[in-house]
């Protein structure tokens, strides 16, 4: 069965694997650590509810059978244990079956998480790291050399995420035609990072530069995945480099990490690893196990494959209730404008609008003029990416926004966890809270110099206007 074996990618398979195991690590380490006031039974959006109105048919999850918080709590760090066992190479240690068990377990783990993570886990990298997890099963360890199924496998998870996103581009903002949309992006993003603020100052030639080249990069150099070495590798060192380019002008999670992780797996790195020992035979099970598995890919992926084609193309969309093969693409339309919603509170007994009012200072969203943009991706700070959303429109914000105000109010220390600052203590809440609307804007080069702020902002309007705890209810102010 030598067609069904390519030992030149063993060193690839490591790297992704490890890669893999990070990405895991943070997710899990990001469940334990936002849950209690995101999905808790105290949280904005408890589970328990949730499972309660849901068809556990439509997004399977243990927590459908059983659920508390020290539970979920358990969950998620044990999570994290596997994911670190993974990282260290426990799987590399053990027989194959063992090994493909060990990798089921954290994407097992962390579909229960998701199927119930509602709005806070509805973004696309989630089903990506999914989709990549079920793969990662089934790519064997030392004691088989990595299978050419699965291999391809991910190269066409691969080509989705990023001919997906070069599509919606194209058919979405017309700013992607005009190579214009970089003039706004850097900017307006959901939360820019150290170094966006640069970016955004780079004269308007090189953000054409940059337009145009990543529409190459997710337009063409994708086909050539599919290309012999060392064609394929070439374009998967492309797509690295441009993903790396990503991840230095933003925060986008563990998106952009994944897909580096993907591209190694296509990488050839024989000439780098050296010649490898000859590795058994891979075993008759594990081959109809293999065979089976991508033919279930296969056809599940018509839905996704007409997608790309399609008129209407989605993205960031699942077709099964496990996760197993779903649409990708991002930034399908730019914002030109920066739109930021301030919370502050006032232990004023009437709230006045010239009253003592304080903000709450989140951990990744700009608030603080002066407070430079941070790195924190790949780990995903959901509150924050959801108050970008809200921002951008109320509806974004119906199902959870006043739960946050309630709890903010009742100086939920959960809650506060998640926050930079608060003002208030959890012993001492305020006695009103509003929301204003803001557009932010990067400062210029001498303004940055002259007051220190890398942020500018105007008001827009009242987005909440002062609200009180009544009966453990928020309610308008008078």
């Amino acid at each position: 069965m030598r067609w069904f074996t390519e030992p030149d990618y063993e060193l690839a398979r490591l790297l992704f694997q490890r890669g893999l195991a990070v990405v895991y690590l943070c997710a899990f380490l990001g469940a334990a650590r936002q849950f209690r006031a995101l999905l808790g039974d105290r949280g904005m959006l408890p589970i328990r509810a949730h499972v309660a109105r849901t068809r556990a048919r439509a997004a399977p999850s243990v927590f459908r059978w059983h659920y508390s918080d020290r539970f979920f709590a358990g969950w998620a760090w044990t999570g994290c244990a596997v994911s670190a066992g993974l990282l260290v190479g426990v799987d590399r240690v053990v027989p194959l079956w063992a090994a493909m068990l060990l990798w089921a377990v954290p994407w097992a783990m962390y579909l229960s998480v998701v199927n119930v993570g509602q709005t806070w886990y509805g973004f696309g990298w989630e089903s990506l790291l999914l989709e990549v997890g079920f793969l990662a099963v089934f790519l064997g360890n030392d004691e088989v050399a990595p299978p050419v199924l699965v291999l391809l496998l991910l190269r066409w998870v691969l080509f989705r995420v990023e001919f997906g996103a070069g599509l919606i581009k194209m058919r979405g903002d017309a700013c992607w035609r005009r190579l214009t949309c970089l003039y706004y992006h850097h900017e307006t993003q959901p939360m820019p990072g150290p170094l966006s603020w640069f970016f955004h100052r780079l004269p308007r030639p090189l953000h054409r530069v940059e337009a145009a080249a990543n529409h190459v990069t997710q337009l063409v150099v994708p086909v050539f995945l599919f290309a012999p070495q060392p064609v394929a590798g070439a374009a998967a060192a492309l797509m690295i480099v441009s993903q790396l380019w990503l991840v230095l002008s933003g925060n986008f999670a563990w998106l952009n990490w994944l897909t580096i992780v993907l591209a190694v797996s296509v990488l050839d790195l024989s000439a780098v690893s050296g010649p490898q020992p000859a590795a058994a035979a891979p075993p008759v099970w594990y081959a109809v196990v293999v065979c089976a598995v991508t033919a279930l890919v296969v056809v599940l992926s018509f839905r996704p494959a007409r997608n790309l084609v399609s008129r209407r193309q989605v993205m960031n969309r699942s077709f099964d209730p496990l996760h197993l093969v779903n649409s990708y693409g991002a930034f399908g339309s730019v914002s030109r404008v920066r739109y930021e919603i301030v919370i502050e509170g006032t232990a004023d007994p009437v709230p006045r609008k010239d009253g003592t009012w304080l903000a709450y200072e989140f951990r990744g969203k700009p608030g603080d003029l002066r407070r430079w943009p941070r790195q924190f991706a790949p780990y995903h700070l959901r509150l924050d990416w959801l108050m970008w959303f809200a921002a951008l429109s109320p509806a974004y914000a119906h199902p959870w926004f006043g739960a946050l105000v309630e709890r903010l109010l009742a100086g939920d220390r959960d809650t506060l966890r998640l926050l930079r600052h608060s003002p208030f203590p959890p012993d001492a809440p305020p006695r009103y809270v509003r929301a204003r609307l803001f557009r932010y804007a990067f400062s210029t080069g001498r303004e940055l110099r002259e007051t220190g702020a890398c942020w500018t902002r105007g008001y827009v309007r009242d987005f909440l206007p002062p609200t009180r705890a009544a009966g453990g209810v928020a309610a308008p102010g008078t």
